[in-house]
């Protein structure tokens, strides 16, 4: 066979033969397939007995998803280009290429796989691989991988909903039901070739779903081998990709997206996704899962059912959110503080001192309208809303554990475990040590001692520590980038105005600069260093090799999001609970190596600057994610279609889907990272932000669109999976909740000025009227303010300012003992009465949410209970019908033909195969 001829190869492999070799890739022997076990590329040229060729020409039907007979199903896509064109430095390369490809080709005909080769309509070196499954290699691979399938109808009536007696108006937030019919409910069981006739076998073609099909179908190509040389086996599509053998690989979409298929045997889901779930018309319905599942896998189902359950919880955190905002954007103005403030009598005489060397004394009514913006999120209903958010992430957590177990049953991923989980081919390929299973007892192949996996893990630890190091720099030197400039923007306008105390617009200028290119700075730093991390961190869990896939993306996992929190996070921590700590008195200011003044807060407090800091890293992370997610694809798909035009010419489904962007080989890690940063910012920082739940649910319901609408129009098919739960990413939600009440207790306590208003209204504010005293904040701000002599200034560039002003005394934000005290500027009794009422409020409300928390993870049971009831209804029908048939025709097998036991038995095996409905 020639480089371009067009080929149709036909396995001949009988169905023992065939399981034992699943079997034996399952059990990880060293040598799958030796190498004279296999046609060779040259037996395949001379058209031997194990294939043969003949041309296959594209019959002209776009729609098509079958081979040239119109019988057998595409399960696969194979891509490959040739070269005749080359340097002779490269033939050689192409040559070598092309002869592990077909060593590759004449390995899955080995396996039972069929394949049918045409040319690419568009491009003459292009050539399009279509694989196909026979039954017998269906259902082989079906018990290899312990697919369920149906058994018997689910005789268990369901529970009529709560919300039945509104459904006039709920049905239409659904998909259309006479175009996404609901399926019929079945009871499953692992597949057992020998126990076929049990299983509801209406339809062999339909028996198995595509998605069944195209999750065997990868099983095998990841384990074909394409060169094997002595001892060292090469296998694996996924290495083909890589050095470019094959140039795509990948399912076919069913039909396209805007344009429904006429071929009678096509379901056209595609469309109906598209129109029912991707479309942006149909953003207000709910999504069909059960479809989605069918389409993509389960992996993808479960996703977006996370995803969706999120946002509906979130509807309800944003609607109190939203309404503390209001309640504090309306009492700005008869807020006590900010009339104190603003009122010129009171905050227009109250100078205060310089908040830099080089800085001026300024009124602190000049912080009126900063302080109006302060009382919008620093309220009484702030405190509510904390708390409420921190029983809203328990009642989500422990709900999406009960709509996740009803996903789980309904799915047949209940018995998912990880030990049915086969291991990946990179893993398998290094497989050379030996060692006991602990489990199993039998000597299995691993790619390494227990001292070299220490050293790798070791290595991986140490270089994720060193990034995040590299992160607290970056935040050090962002720090310092605040400290220079809001001291050379002071220093202008000193020079500008020096004798003005009352600044006001120009004041707030460099202040308000500095805050807002320092977020914006952050912002660009923690883009640039998530893209040079993910490399990274790929590189570093490809070289720990994990086992299994679910292993890799674990371990993944763990190091993106540890690197992730610390990025996305670290400069929120440091301006919630360092900034404006630690910084002295006028008199004695802590200095920075000596030499720069430690930066303080906004004179309106430093929640207005985590306000700012949320508002500018959620926003930005927003709008940059959806630049890559929807625009990037579209411009690229593109650009494709129009180097890849061709003047009305006929393109075949595989060819169109080939235009289509390849799906990311780690599925939705990304999607699932960025809804988790998300999450850590909406409950994390809540205390300092309430919209940023308003600001989540309005982003997840464009998420959810774009997402669906990315999938199914701008991808290729992706590939699917199983997945039992969310993985990896329900620890690390649950340890973002614990987290997050003490995060949002801690900022109400230190970086709000919360605490200190309470103390001074039950303790200090006390004024008699009549006979019962009465508590007002009258007077706050003047007792929040400590006395500073500006002749106490040992700073030669501050005393440099007594020299053009007439200023004796200045004020500053702390709880100090004023000038000529015997104990002058120590901290005063309110000071103590503030820190005992800051870590009591802490304790208190740790232990109240905990408690909380405690008890509705007890009340609430992860796994309702009719769910219950059916899956051990399914176990029990299992057990008859798998087992204990078999059980009994052994024991009619064993007793003397003729006998009264053995006439009983009969009889009685012939009533319950009558009893079971198929």
């Amino acid at each position: 066979m020639s480089e371009n001829n067009i080929f149709e190869m036909e396995s001949v492999c009988d169905p023992e033969e065939l399981r034992e070799d699943a079997q034996l890739s399952m059990m990880e022997e060293e040598a799958v397939y030796p190498e004279e076990f296999l046609p060779t590329y040259h037996s395949i040229k001379e058209g031997s007995t194990v294939a043969k060729a003949r041309q296959a020409e594209f019959n002209g039907n776009a729609d098509s998803l079958f081979f040239n007979d119109g019988v057998r199903r595409i399960d696969f896509i194979l891509v490959y280009e040739d070269d005749d064109k080359a340097d002779f430095e490269k033939r050689h390369t192409i040559q070598r290429r092309k002869r592990r490809r077909e060593y590759f080709e004449a390995s899955l005909m080995k396996m039972g796989i069929e394949l049918e080769a045409t040319p690419s309509v568009l491009d003459e070196r292009r050539t399009f691989v279509k694989v196909h499954m026979p039954w017998e290699v269906l259902c082989t691979y079906a018990e290899v991988l312990h697919i369920k399938l149906p058994i018997q109808l689910n005789d268990l009536s369901s529970r009529p909903s709560a919300w039945r007696c509104l459904s006039f108006l709920t049905k239409y937030f659904y998909p259309d039901e006479e175009l996404i019919r609901k399926e019929a409910e079945f009871f499953t069981a692992p597949f057992e070739k020998s126990r076929l006739d049990y299983f509801l076998v209406k339809d062999r073609d339909l028996f198995f779903t595509q998605a069944m099909r195209s999750r065997m179908a990868f099983y095998i190509l990841s384990r074909a081998p394409y060169e094997i040389r002595g001892s060292t086996k090469k296998f694996g599509i996924n290495k083909l990709l890589d050095s470019g053998v094959y140039k795509a690989v990948y399912p076919l979409h069913d039909c396209r997206f805007n344009v429904r298929s006429e071929e009678e045997s096509c379901p056209n889901e595609r469309f109906l996704l598209y129109n029912e779930w991707a479309h942006p018309k149909s953003f207000y319905k709910m999504q069909p899962l059960d479809l989605i599942r069918k389409y993509y896998g389960e992996k993808i189902g479960i996703y977006f059912a996370w995803l969706g359950f999120y946002t509906i919880m979130l509807t309800v955190a944003a609607a109190v959110g939203l309404a503390c905002f209001i309640y504090g954007y309306k009492t700005q103005e008869t807020s006590t503080w900010t009339k104190e403030v603003c009122d010129p009598e009171i905050g227009g005489k109250l100078v205060m001192c310089p908040q830099c060397d080089s800085c001026m004394y300024w009124t602190l009514n000049s912080t009126c309208d900063t302080s109006k913006k302060l009382c919008i999120f620093d309220n009484f209903g702030t405190l509510v809303f904390a708390v409420f958010m921190s029983v809203w992430v328990t009642l989500f957590l422990e709900f999406w554990k009960r709509y996740q177990a009803e996903l789980e049953y309904q799915w047949d991923t209940v018995e998912f475990l990880e030990q049915e989980e086969p291991p990946r081919p990179e893993y398998e390929a290094k497989c050379k040590y030996e060692r006991k299973n602990p489990v199993t007892g039998v000597k299995e192949k691993v790619p390494f001692t227990s001292c070299g996996r220490c050293v790798r893990v070791s290595i991986g630890m140490g270089t994720v520590l060193f990034w995040i190091m590299l992160i607290l720099a970056s935040i050090v030197a962002i720090t310092v980038y605040r400290l220079v400039v809001f001291i050379t923007f002071s220093a202008k306008l000193r020079e500008n105005d020096l004798k003005n105390l009352e600044p006001i617009k120009e004041y707030m200028t460099p202040q308000m600069a500095t805050s807002v290119t320092a977020s914006i700075i952050s912002f660009v730093v923690i883009m640039i260093l998530n893209m040079l991390y993910e490399r990274v961190a790929i590189w570093i869990t490809d070289f720990e090799l994990p086992r299994t896939k679910t292993d890799y993306e674990n371990s993944l996992t763990l190091k993106m999001f540890l690197f992730q929190f610390v990025n996305y996070y670290s400069s929120c921590f440091y301006i919630a609970f360092f900034k404006g700590k630690t910084v002295g008195y006028p008199g004695k200011p802590f200095r920075l190596l000596g030499e720069y003044r430690n930066e303080e807060c906004d004179p309106g407090g430093c929640l207005i600057e985590l306000t700012t800091q949320l508002a500018i890293i959620m926003g930005g992370k927003a709008i940059w994610n959806n630049i890559q997610e929807v625009l990037l694809p579209w411009v690229k798909n593109l650009i494709f279609r129009y180097c890849n035009r061709a003047a009305e010419k006929v393109t075949p489904r595989w060819e169109q889907d080939y235009q289509l962007q390849p799906s990311s080989k780690l599925g939705l890690f990304y999607e699932y990272l960025e809804m988790v940063i998300q999450f850590g910012f909406v409950t994390l920082f809540v205390a300092s932000f309430p919209l940023a739940p308003v600001l989540a649910l309005i982003n997840n319901l464009f998420e959810i669109r774009v997402d669906a609408w990315k999938i199914t129009t701008q991808f290729r098919r992706i590939v699917p999976e199983k997945a039992q739960d969310i993985g990896a990413w329900q620890p690390i939600l649950q340890g973002v909740a614990i987290l997050a009440v003490v995060t949002n207790a801690m900022i109400i306590a230190f970086t709000s000025d919360m605490i200190p208003r309470l103390v001074y209204y039950w303790s200090f504010s006390v004024f008699p009227y009549g006979d019962h005293p009465t508590h007002t904040m009258e007077g706050y701000i003047n007792s929040s303010l400590s006395v500073f002599n500006t002749r106490d200034f040992n700073s030669t560039r501050s005393a440099n300012l007594l020299k053009v002003s007439n200023v004796t005394t200045c004020r500053y934000r702390d709880f100090r003992f004023p000038p000529g005290h015997h104990r002058e500027y120590e901290h005063n009794v309110y000071y103590w009465h503030v820190i005992a009422a800051k870590m009591a409020f802490i304790i208190v409300v740790e232990h109240i949410v905990y408690f909380t928390k405690f008890v509705l993870s007890y009340v609430i049971p992860d796994v309702p209970y009719a769910v219950k009831e059916q899956i051990k209804r399914e176990k029990y029908l299992t057990q008859v019908i798998l087992h204990e048939t078999n059980l009994k025709l052994v024991t009619r097998r064993l007793k003397p033909a003729g006998s009264d036991d053995a006439s009983r038995a009969d009889a009685q095996i012939s009533r319950e195969e009558m009893d079971l409905d198929f």
